[in-house]
């Protein structure tokens, strides 16, 4: 079973870890590629490294020598990379597999990986410091310096042993392939493997030249496309133990609520129930399979506690946050004397924006196996943040960090949802606390996703301009209001990120931002502020143009005069989708631009509006700036998905609320973006020597915008408020 040489490929190393501050955690994502800590290879003594304990959890290639703390070599000429990434489908398992053939001069065909174990002294996100975790598009900017010294140094050990045993000189050995070879005389890796891993490592190991690059910037075939699409994949829905309970748990209907009163009577004497537990954040059925867990769940009687919730509504909150956008909030950027410009001003508009409350609805719903001893507890199940989960596990249950053991799977789409702490994983612990020796498998439904959800924030945006009356912009004022993903003493910087730190040259900019005090838990969505904030600014500086009376693409032109990369995927998508060519009648072009987690994306959305107002979008044209393309394929993937999962969310997502409870609960009345809806995608890379920045969340923020730009110059009409719906 593919399983288990999964669970066997994990390696047993707990450590303990530091606490984490969740606002340096928030900044540390916002930050993308801006926040290099170090590199961070880690070398290891080769002997300790395969003195691996045998049993249930010793790694599949135990035997298999290894290098460092991301590679092993077998004898049989496999090369696994140890991956510290959760793939959650953007591609880790290719793209940091290529860094690391590349420098090892390693044939593609003969890489493998496997998950890395919870352990942050070795596979800690170098751009967070102590911690290892997925997120910020992180995966391959934080990487590329630590897995090209990896794969650098596994190659000098490899030489080194060639030369010693053939008595050549190193620097005369060829590597190619997955073989070297000098004269007369040739061994593949796994012939050198067992005598190089007992080398010393060297801390300097040279890199290539990016000139003598064979992989990187070509489109090698994805590592995870044939078990993704034949089923062998694993994912936590797929564990089957003999013996394996399933809990389902009854949550309040609104979060903050609590249990005031329970009668588990009936359900306890349901069939196949096995137990009903308490936990802090509702009551757990356990069942010896998931429908009779359903079933009895449904027999719980229990009186809640709401008296903590949130009462209002959706419509009320959107007057709250109106009325504080009118007062004065803390100011985060201000250049110049913006308000004193607008108020003498000649050519001034103003707009008021409204975002909705947004769930991530992941594929695959929220889940975890768990198995907890006195002395040990085991998880199997897609963890993002591995040292949170493991700190979290071990306070709720009472046991060490090193304790606690983490098997990662493949995830179906996260979006931020499992980077969240105080969540599913420390319940699914609270529940195998309560039973230990029980192997259980948490699962969450569909329902259970939507209503207990971690919401992007809902926002409201005020906004005044300027421009002068030769088309320049003069002045930008700026106050955003939303909940803050996590209050403090300094204003939340998700609050105005692309907004403070736009790359517009605005001579006036007054950037506020207010924190709402909203009693409903809110979380990271894919792209964090840059989500919302973009399609804010973008549809202003349209708004702008037109007063202006400069065309949308020369008027940003100018005001990126001095950003190269902001131009360069500027001039690029207007070239590729023929800007300043005329359009089929009835379709309208719109354009936006936008800079997140280190990359640059530009988009022209092509949009039929019909005459009963419906529309469609028809074609997305995408230029994208992150540096070096390590595998084409996987940027294009990640830009086609982040197209798809703005436009659904630009069209027609929305979580309202009423009475302070959530309107939703599946995808009926929470619709995702359909294939039949899903437009024309063209994605055109910058060619690039700067360092890779990521591409998991830079392709979303700009589509709403250049969706509703387009909108606008077909019917003159702004759009402010989201969802847009399917008509204007």
């Amino acid at each position: 079973m593919k399983f288990l040489e999964r669970k066997k490929n994990q390696t047993e190393s707990g450590q303990d870890s530091l606490a984490v501050s969740r606002r340096h955690f928030l900044q540390a994502m916002s930050a993308g590629g801006g926040l290099l800590i170090g590199s961070g290879f880690v070398s290891i003594n080769a002997q300790a490294a395969n003195n691996i304990p045998l049993g249930t959890n010793a790694p599949l290639e135990s035997n298999a020598p290894r290098f460092n703390a991301f590679i092993k070599i077998t004898p049989d000429n496999k090369v696994i990379l140890v991956i510290k990434h959760l793939d959650m489908g953007q591609g880790v398992s290719t793209g940091l597999t290529a860094i690391v053939a590349e420098e090892l001069d390693a044939s593609w065909e003969q890489m493998d990986w496997e998950f890395a174990p919870a352990d942050n002294s070795k596979y800690n996100n170098v751009f967070w410091g102590q911690m290892q975790g997925t997120g910020g598009s992180s995966s391959i900017g934080n990487s590329w310096a630590q897995l090209r010294e990896a794969g650098a140094a596994a190659r000098a050990m490899l030489v080194e042993t060639a030369a010693a045993q053939w008595k050549v000189p190193a620097a005369d050995i060829q590597v190619s392939q997955g073989v070297l070879s000098h004269g007369a005389h040739k061994a593949t890796f796994g012939e050198l493997a067992a005598k190089a891993a007992l080398l010393p490592a060297p801390q300097k190991p040279v890199l290539k030249d990016p000139k003598q690059f064979q992989l990187i910037g070509k489109k090698v075939p994805r590592k995870d496309t044939f078990e993704k699409t034949n089923g062998t994949a694993i994912y936590t829905q797929d564990i089957q133990f003999p013996g394996l309970l399933t809990a389902l748990v009854a949550y309040p209907p609104q979060v903050h609520g609590k249990v005031k009163k329970l009668d588990a009577s009936k359900a306890k004497a349901a069939p196949g129930v096995i137990a009903v537990v308490e936990i802090p954040r509702g009551v757990a059925v356990v069942a010896k399979d998931f429908w009779s867990a359903q079933q009895a769940r449904k027999l719980l009687q229990i009186e809640w506690d709401l008296s903590a919730c949130e009462s209002r509504g959706s419509e009320q909150l959107f007057k709250d946050c109106h009325a504080a956008a009118k007062k004065s909030g803390m100011v985060d950027k201000n250049i110049g004397d913006a308000a004193k410009v607008l108020a003498s001003a000649k050519n001034v508009i103003s707009a008021e924006y409204e975002l909705p409350f947004l769930a991530h609805t992941p594929i695959e719903p929220l889940n975890c196996v768990i198995k907890f001893e006195k002395q040990y507890c085991e998880l199997w199940y897609a963890c993002q943040m591995p040292t949170v989960d493991q700190q979290q596990v071990a306070q709720t249950t009472g046991l060490k960090t090193e304790q606690v053991k983490i098997n990662t799977l493949y995830a179906g789409g996260s979006f931020g949802r499992r980077a969240c702490p105080n969540d599913y994983v420390v319940d699914a612990a609270a529940i195998a606390k309560q039973l230990p020796g029980k192997a259980i498998k948490m699962v969450w439904t569909r329902e259970d996703e939507i209503l207990n959800a971690f919401y992007r924030p809902m926002a409201v945006h005020h906004l005044c301009g300027a421009v002068t009356d030769d088309g320049k912009l003069l002045a930008w004022q700026h106050h955003a209001v939303a909940q803050s993903l996590f209050p403090g003493d300094k204003l939340d910087g998700s609050i105005v990120e692309g907004i403070s730190d736009t790359h517009y040259a605005i001579p006036n900019l007054l950037v506020q931002g207010t924190e709402m005090d909203i009693k409903i838990p809110v979380l990271w969505w894919r792209s964090v502020g840059h989500s919302g904030n973009a399609f804010v600014m973008e549809t202003f500086v349209d708004q702008l143009a037109k007063v202006a009376k400069k065309d949308p693409v020369i008027f940003r032109r100018e005001l990126l005069a001095k950003e190269p990369r902001a131009l360069g995927v500027l001039n690029l998508v207007a070239e590729k989708a023929n800007w300043s060519k005329p359009l089929a009648k009835g379709v309208s072009r719109g354009i936006s631009v936008h800079k997140s987690f280190g990359t640059w994306v530009a988009q022209v959305a092509e949009v039929r509006v019909n005459a009963d107002n419906t529309f469609k979008v028809e074609r997305v044209v995408c230029a994208v700036d992150c540096g070096v393309a390590v595998n084409p394929d996987v940027i294009i993937a990640q830009m086609e998905g982040g197209i798809g999962m703005g436009l659904s969310a630009a069209l027609g997502e929305a979580i309202t609320l009423k009475n302070g409870v959530v309107e939703q609960t599946n995808f009926h009345n929470y619709p995702l973006l359909r294939i039949s809806s899903m437009p024309k995608i063209e994605v055109h890379i910058v060619p690039s020597a700067e360092m890779p920045s990521g591409v998991g969340e830079p392709g979303l923020p700009p589509i709403a915008g250049a969706v509703a730009n387009a909108l606008f110059a077909a019917t003159g009409k702004p759009i402010t408020k989201l969802p847009i719906g399917d008509k204007v």
